[in-house]
């Protein structure tokens, strides 16, 4: 998964389960014909889809039947099972069967050799996420589920069950919709039927097992989709905007063009024949989804970002969060260990290997935009040097591995969004090292390629093995690396190795935003009044103090919209996305005064560190420079 810097800019601001009666096997089942659902978005009442399953005959007296507590992916809880009503189980006469809640997410049906089928009603995320949309109150937006007139998204994990085991049976899934309704999935749709009035149309789907119900989700209702190549692999653009800002031919010019330049970094990885991008724009109401970012699977992401967001910072969203799903084809789709490949959606156990599958995935997304000429080495420098501030507000000194493994508790959950800072720093060490060791032949992305070819989608690793079979594959310097700085936690001296690649930190003039100075915020909160007011940051922030705002004064509102708790991130979010040039009114609170600021935004600037060239250079570092940039 990949929280966007949207969410992570303005966030400043037991497990319980069953077994059924006795393990199942496969001699208590009759039959091991396909598990038959039918999803019908024809019959929504009070935003809640009636869902049926038919599993086949029982012949043992319980079954357990879950939804998910966790999905792959997102290395939070999010208990779909709390969106499911009235869960009945009826026998072949119609009759209900008894039905005991165990948990959150779990339901043990009694007499279940009479079982005929389980119904039951979802209710969807995306109108109950409270602010922030993030965290333990709701899924993360990218995983959630959204029922509405007009459109549809089918995370079905979060309509779809299972039974403990059965999780490896084929799926045969119908979902009835308006004949009108467009409709993207990367499953495999097998026929399609009309009803008789011609209404409704039914498209059925196939799925090998439970774990590609999960990792495929659905788009449907009032879309735009537009298609393109990248290689070999189809690539499916499906975008709802609400209030049809934005449109799939549009975006589809930025994703192609970065998709292209990914392909052709990546070579001869080729995974997939399909790749879906789902791009859900909130309108940022109060019933509109809050989380934004993207939730990674195997060949597709779903991403949520604001509607209300520009051109051109929309590209610059899509192309900073989709390409770092994309490189996932990589990991986790071709090396994963056994947690990943034999997931448990009820009491998972996770990799100790973030650094890997989120950290490297986040590097390759910003090495490869240097690498194709997609960004100036400036701009390279600058994200660098943005990761490595944000990294330093965490916790440097923890273990990775042991965060990886624990991700789900604290101390290690608040941590998570290190993965994509720290994580990816990690991906750059090494990369270097890599680079160095081999007289530039060698680095990261070699090294995926050569463990993809070891492993590939359908063999897991060992994970208490990998650093060491790396090692083995590498040099010592590379297990010197990952034992001192991902397993111990030693906090890594970055100059290290950009003196190795003729970098040096400078502190010099930057540029910054609206409500940052080079990455730390310039507001707060003050609990006691209720509001936000500008800290002593305020004064090295130059479109601020050019402007009169000062430390302590209160922000009352932002173009008209007054600033309250409930729609403070997505008023720091836009403020967040200001761009010079554009017009904007502030009013402030000093004093008890109002203070009117309302100009054309000029850009800000701040005192920083840079990551800059080295005029002194050797030819040996400007050549394993070149080597790591280019190679």
């Amino acid at each position: 998964m990949n929280k966007s810097i949207l969410s992570a800019a303005v966030a400043g601001v037991f497990l319980v389960g069953c077994n059924s009666a006795k393990k199942l096997t496969k001699n208590d089942f009759a039959e091991q014909n396909p598990i038959v659902s039918t999803v019908n978005l024809t019959q929504v009442n009070e935003d809640k889809v009636p869902v049926t399953i038919n599993p086949g005959r029982f012949r043992t007296d319980k079954v357990v039947y879950r939804l998910p507590r966790v999905v792959q992916g997102t290395y939070s809880v999010s208990d779909f099972g709390k969106y499911v009503d009235g869960l009945k189980a009826l026998d072949y006469d119609g009759n209900e069967l008894p039905v005991k809640k165990i948990d959150t997410n779990t339901w043990e049906i009694s007499e279940a050799s009479k079982l005929d089928k389980i119904t039951y009603l979802v209710n969807d995320t995306f109108d109950i996420e409270k602010s922030g949309g993030i965290g333990g109150e709701t899924p993360f937006s990218p995983a959630g589920t959204n029922i509405e007139n007009t459109n549809y998204v089918l995370n079905l994990h979060g309509f779809i069950g299972y039974f403990d085991s059965l999780k490896n049976n084929q799926y045969a899934l119908d979902v009835v919709a308006p004949k009108e309704f467009k409709r993207t999935s990367a499953l495999q749709q097998v026929a399609s039927k009309m009803s008789e009035d011609g209404k409704t149309m039914t498209s059925s789907y196939f799925a090998p097992r439970y774990f590609d119900i999960t990792d495929n989700p659905m788009f449907y209702g009032e879309l735009d989709v537009e298609e393109f190549k990248v290689g070999d692999i189809k690539i499916v653009l499906s975008v709802y905007s609400p209030n049809k800002k934005h449109n799939a031919a549009k975006i589809k010019k930025v994703m192609e063009k970065m998709m292209q330049a990914q392909k052709t970094y990546l070579g001869s990885v080729n995974s997939t024949a399909r790749y879906d991008i789902y791009l859900y724009l909130s309108e940022g109401k109060e019933d509109s989804p809050k989380g934004f970012g993207a939730l990674e699977h195997h060949t597709s992401t779903v991403v949520v970002l604001p509607e209300s967001m520009p051109d051109d910072a929309l590209a610059k969203s899509m192309i900073d969060v989709v390409s770092h799903e994309f490189f996932h084809i990589v990991t986790p789709l071709s090396v994963h260990s056994e947690d990943v490949h034999y997931f448990d959606y009820n009491q998972p156990t996770f990799s100790k290997h973030l650094w890997m599958y989120e950290g490297i995935t986040e590097y390759f997304a910003t090495l490869f935009q240097i690498n194709q000429d997609l960004v100036t080495p400036e701009e390279f420098y600058t994200k660098v040097m943005g990761k490595i501030k944000t990294a330093s507000s965490m916790n440097d000194s923890m273990s990775f591995t042991t965060m990886s493994e624990n991700v789900l508790e604290e101390p290690y959950a608040s941590q998570y969004y290190n993965v994509y800072q720290k994580g990816a720093l990690i991906g750059m060490c090494l990369d270097i090292i890599l680079r160095e060791e081999s007289n530039g032949t060698r680095g990261v992305l070699s090294l995926m390629k050569e463990l993809s070819l070891k492993y590939g989608k359908n063999k897991p690793f060992e994970d208490d093995k990998l650093i060491e079979e790396i090692t083995s594959m590498t040099y010592p310097a590379v297990g010197k690396f990952l034992k001192t700085h991902v397993v111990e936690g030693t906090p890594i001296d970055y100059n290290t190795y950009f003196n190795k690649v003729g970098l040096e930190v400078f502190r010099t003039k930057v540029k910054t935003n609206y409500i940052q100075n080079d990455g730390t915020l310039i507001v707060r909160p003050d609990e006691k009044s209720m509001t936000v007011r500008f800290t002593n940051a305020v004064k090295n922030n130059s479109f601020w103090a050019e402007n009169g705002a000062q430390p302590g004064d209160a922000i009352k509102s932002v173009d008209g919209e007054q600033l309250t708790r409930e729609n403070a991130n997505k008023l720091f979010t836009k403020m967040y996305m200001w761009q010079p040039g554009t017009d904007m009114d502030v009013v402030l609170e000093r004093d008890g005064k109002e203070v009117r600021i309302k100009t054309k935004l000029t850009q800000s600037f701040t005192t920083g560190e840079s990551l800059q060239e080295n005029p002194k250079a050797t030819a040996k570092e400007i050549a394993l420079r070149k080597a790591w940039l280019k190679g």
